[in-house]
Formats: C-alpha cells, sequence, structure tokens
C-alpha cells in the first residue's frame, strides 16, 4: 500500500531493526474497564529504550487512559481495572508488592495542560525531591532538572518569583523539569503542546528531541504533523463499534516513516490522510 502523503516526516528514519533494541516495555494483552465500559482492549506491543513513540488516534479511543497505565496513575481513578500486563524492564509493574510511587518516580508525567504549583519556580522543581528523601544537594538537582528542560539560562536569575507568572511554554518546561528532578527512566507527555503557541510547541518538540539522549518518551497527540517530526516509533489507536459500544483498539505498531508512508490498514491510511478523525 502506498499512502499520498499528507503529512511530511522530516525525522531521520530509524535505521536500527526492532529487534535489536532494547525494551522498556513489553505490554500484553492490556485492557482497561471502567465499570462496564471498556475503554480499550488487547494492546500487545512493546517501547523502546532511548527512543519517542508517539501514540495517536481519534478521540475516545482511549489514548491517555493507556499512557496512564504505564504509571499506574489509573489507579487513582474510581472503578478503573487494569488487565492484561506491563513489564517495565522485565518487572510486572502490577505485580504483588511492587510500590505504586516508585513506579511514578521512575516513569514520570506531564500533563495536557501546564500546572505548576503556587510557589516560586525553585520550590515547584524542589518539591518533589524533598517530598521523597532526596534532600542530599537539592541546589544541584533543581539547577540541572532546570538545564534538562531547556530553561535554566531563562529562569536563573528569578528562581524565587512566582512560577504562575511564566509564560505557558515556560510552564510547560518547568513542568517537565518537576519530573526530571527525581531521575526519572522514562517520561510520559500526554498532549503536551496541545495548549501553546507554535513558538512555545516548537521548543517543546526540540526539547523532547534533546530528552531522548537519556530517557525514553512516550506521547500522545493529536496533531499528526508533530508525530510525524518527533517520533521514532508511532502506535494508532482507534475506535470499534458493536452493539453501541465503543472500545478503544490498537491498529497498527510501526516505525514513524512506514505510519505515515507505508501503513500496512487501510483505518491509518485512512486516519494519517485526513478521510476521518
Amino acid at each position: 500500500m502506498t499512502v499520498m502523503q499528507s503529512v511530511e516526516v522530516t525525522r531521520v528514519p530509524e535505521e536500527q531493526p526492532l529487534a535489536s533494541r532494547e525494551v522498556v516495555f513489553d505490554i500484553d494483552d492490556l485492557a482497561v474497564r471502567y465499570g462496564s465500559t471498556t475503554a480499550f482492549s488487547g494492546v500487545t506491543l512493546d517501547i523502546f529504550k532511548n527512543q519517542i513513540t508517539a501514540v495517536i488516534g481519534p478521540s475516545g479511543c482511549g489514548k491517555s487512559t493507556f499512557i496512564r497505565c504505564l504509571n499506574r496513575m489509573n489507579d487513582l481513578v474510581p472503578g478503573a481495572r487494569v488487565d492484561g500486563k506491563i513489564l517495565y524492564h522485565g518487572e510486572d509493574i502490577y505485580g504483588d508488592g511492587v510500590d505504586s510511587i516508585e513506579v511514578r518516580r521512575r516513569i514520570g508525567m506531564v500533563f495536557q495542560r501546564p500546572n505548576p504549583f503556587p510557589k516560586s519556580i525553585y520550590d515547584n522543581v524542589a518539591f518533589a525531591p524533598k517530598a521523597l528523601g532526596m534532600k542530599s544537594g537539592i541546589d544541584e538537582r533543581v539547577e540541572k532538572a532546570l538545564r534538562g528542560a531547556a530553561l535554566w539560562d531563562e529562569v536563573k536569575d528569578r528562581m524565587k518569583t512566582s512560577a504562575l507568572a511564566m509564560s505557558g511554554g515556560q510552564q510547560q518546561r518547568l513542568c517537565i523539569a518537576r519530573a526530571l528532578a527525581v531521575e526519572p527512566d522514562v517520561i510520559l507527555l500526554d498532549e503536551p503542546a496541545s495548549a501553546l503557541d507554535p513558538i512555545s510547541t516548537q521548543a517543546i518538540e526540540d526539547l523532547m528531541s534533546d530528552l531522548k539522549r537519556d530517557y525514553t518518551l512516550v506521547i500522545v497527540t493529536h496533531n499528526m504533523q508533530q508525530a510525524a517530526r518527533v517520533a521514532d516509533m508511532t502506535a494508532f489507536f482507534s475506535l470499534d463499534v458493536s452493539e453501541g459500544r465503543r472500545t478503544g483498539v490498537l491498529v497498527e505498531y510501526a516505525d514513524t516513516g512506514t505510519i505515515f508512508t507505508h501503513p500496512a490498514d487501510k483505518r491509518t491510511e485512512d486516519y494519517v490522510t485526513g478521510r476521518f478523525g
């Protein structure tokens, strides 16, 4: 199948064979239900180290619910039930005796809208390390996190000012710095640039490309151009509608270039060319 491109893939194609990439998440037959409603089911895929994996698809197909499974955020939702298995570096994160707080330390999350605390810039970044008892060298930790989020040079002279006075793009990078401060292995980003202007969006995309040198990133986005620009792998979710029920399903998962130029499934082609969604 050859698709007439509606999205330009500007990222350098990934040449490393899938079999040789290090697996961070081994996900098998994953499903999430809220009471009698199934958000999605039957999701099986691997997420690879030091790569950006984009999750795309129409509204309501379970994209955000899916990435929230990766750090057990759905544990906090009343009535949510997670079935299937997620192995993180070979360990079942839903296994008996696994500390969900430690899972969330290792697998940080940045949300759709910037959500800085009503505190100073410094205190925003220092908050989680202090809460987790990581108090040694806190000043250096804060600076390292802000440098990692490409924010240090912009805020180093106003660390005690309120984070709420920052621009939207700066606030989002502050939230990324806040996640970096506890030394995670993975960063989950749920529509991280959807509330930002184009210049701030470009800054976030550039930052993601820099961060993948040291971290594994999973991003939910409705912006297919963004997925094409930044992602190494792309998972396309869609909706299976039967008997009046709508259930999210994973249609296709492959290198980003394949998803946007030679998808294996007609539903993927229809979505990336704008025929639906």
